[in-house]
């Protein structure tokens, strides 16, 4: 369950949802109501066991490092799954309510368009569009060509017509039943191998230093025995200065193998520095860190960002999840405050009426939303910042690039994670952001995964997870935008747009067939 999902194993994606289809439009027994509670219960099911098994790492994460009992703790996981499986349900009951008034035909054509309008339901709603079914595609460089066009969402789509092909090919008549399934099968298999092309080149123009503090999220990180703030950030600075050495060429702990650069005697200064966001005591106010920024980015003549908690000038009560940038003279560039937080970790949405839970309340954050998506401009480039969950909503990550950001930045924390999947399922959303939006994306983490990501996804540059580290890679800038950083959504709407249609359809069908049965 735990590191990269090996990328055989996302086959499954083209075929997982076969017997659910079939299961929620069967020819026989579709006609009323409990054929459509049937759907809806069918795909429930479905629904809780696949974020149970995708998501089992919120049990740990809650347990160790969230200080809740184990109950406790699989209570949030059981209340996790149980509503989020709500949009399974939805999908089962409005395919079974198409298959029941239009026939099964119309309900395996609906499914594509109906699943893409739930998953943007799920990113609308409640905000959690975690580990998407495109997702799964992130290395099949044949399928990720949609996703400049139309999002993760495309992918999301074609996956989904792969089972309604494979389905309907298994549901058709009989006679030649074999050779339909073997060349439906066969043509899946095709595009599952998108992942042996080769996208064309991605130019390097400059470095990036990445620092990897791994600090431990359950332990004290105040650092208030004398001296105990200037050592680690002495070793900080000094890691900031690693403008060259040793990398992993691609994925760490899967098919990543060591590159031994040969380092010039005078490097260039780095295009920029970047600190993660972590459990370390910076504060945006406090002189110490604003000092050890500008002594990093003077020793190295280079823009530096770090993640911090920040403060209100003015000695507002408000706290932000924030990324500070000092320019390359020492100078504060601007300061970025996360404007998606995450529910129930930075944040208690609806706080008033959880008052009854104060216990449960308290192990959650307080800050403040932020309210700008700014983009910040160093060395004659831009870069578009942004912060650990946010790296999961696709529509806001391309708002920096529509701004003018040529480099995506995200500095994250996966340390609350530990050693299960969940570092490698943000990886991967993290990576369609910079497919979606053809940009070098420099992704900086406490424990790891810290790694440069190209406009195509692949990773280029990793170091190890959970050792105090830096890396020294090259990336480059790019100032033309997608159809997807332009418009967005729009293919995503446009489903749900075909959805309504398809379910009015439905809808007036079975209001007309009382009235057809009396005439008769």
């Amino acid at each position: 369950l735990a590191g990269p999902t090996p990328y055989w194993r996302t086959f499954f994606a083209w075929i997982a949802f076969v017997p659910l289809l079939l299961a929620v439009t069967p020819v026989e027994n579709s006609s009323g109501r409990r054929a459509l509670l049937r759907g809806a219960a069918t795909a429930y099911g479905m629904g809780v066991l696949w974020y149970a098994g995708d998501c089992y790492w919120i049990y740990q994460t809650m347990l160790h490092y969230g200080g809740l009992p184990p109950a406790v703790s699989a209570g949030i996981l059981a209340l996790f799954c149980l509503i989020l499986g709500l949009y399974f349900a939805l999908f089962g009951f409005l395919l079974a309510l198409i298959a029941k008034n239009l026939g099964r035909r119309a309900a395996f054509e609906a499914a594509p368009f109906l699943w893409v309008a739930i998953e943007l339901l799920s990113s609308r709603l409640t905000q959690v569009p975690w580990d998407l079914l495109g997702y799964s595609q992130i290395d099949n460089i044949l399928l990720t060509g949609l996703a400049p066009i139309a999002g993760v969402y495309g992918l999301s789509f074609l996956l989904m017509a792969g089972n309604v092909w494979l389905a309907a090919a298994i549901a058709g008549k009989p006679r030649w039943r074999l050779l339909r399934v073997a060349c439906v099968l066969g043509l899946l298999v095709v595009l599952q191998n998108g992942n042996r092309l080769i996208p064309p080149p991605t130019p390097i123009e400059a470095t990036a230093v990445l620092v990897q503090p791994n600090l431990s999220v359950d332990e004290d990180n105040t650092w208030f025995r004398p001296g105990e703030y200037d050592e680690h950030v002495g070793d900080l600075i000094a890691l900031s200065r690693r403008v060259c050495g040793p990398y992993l060429a691609g994925m760490p702990e899967l098919n990543a193998h060591l590159i031994t650069p040969q380092c010039p005697a005078r490097p260039e200064p780095p295009a920029l520095i970047a600190w993660p966001e972590s459990p370390a005591p910076f504060r945006s106010l406090d002189p110490r860190f604003v000092e050890a920024l500008r002594t990093a980015a003077l020793g190295d003549h280079a823009p530096i960002v770090a993640g911090n908690i920040g403060l209100n000038p003015d000695g507002g009560p408000d706290r932000y999840n924030s990324a500070l940038l000092v320019g390359a003279d020492g100078s504060i560039l601007g300061r970025y405050d996360k404007v998606h937080l995450v529910p129930w970790g930075e944040y208690v949405p609806y706080k008033q009426f959880f008052a009854f839970a104060g216990n449960l309340t308290q192990q959650a954050g307080d800050l403040t939303h932020g309210q700008k998506r700014a983009v910040f401009f160093a060395g004659g480039h831009s870069f578009g910042i942004f912060i650990c969950y946010e790296e999961i909503f696709g529509n806001e990550v391309r708002v920096f690039v529509e701004r003018g950001a040529q480099v995506l930045v995200n500095l994250s924390d996966d340390g609350w994670y530990g050693d299960t999947s969940a570092p490698w399922q943000t990886l991967n959303m993290a990576r369609m952001r910079a497919v979606e939006n053809r940009r070098w994306m420099l992704r900086d983490t406490n424990t790891g995964l810290t790694t440069v990501i190209d406009p195509y996804g692949r990773l280029t540059a990793s170091v190890p997870r959970h050792r105090l580290t830096s890396l020294a890679a090259g990336f480059g800038y790019r100032s033309d935008l997608t159809f997807y950083t332009r418009h967005g959504d729009l293919f995503a709407e446009l489903c749900g747009i075909i959805s309504i249609v398809l379910l009015g359809a439905a809808s007036i069908s079975a209001l007309r067939r009382p009235k057809l049965s009396k005439a008769a």
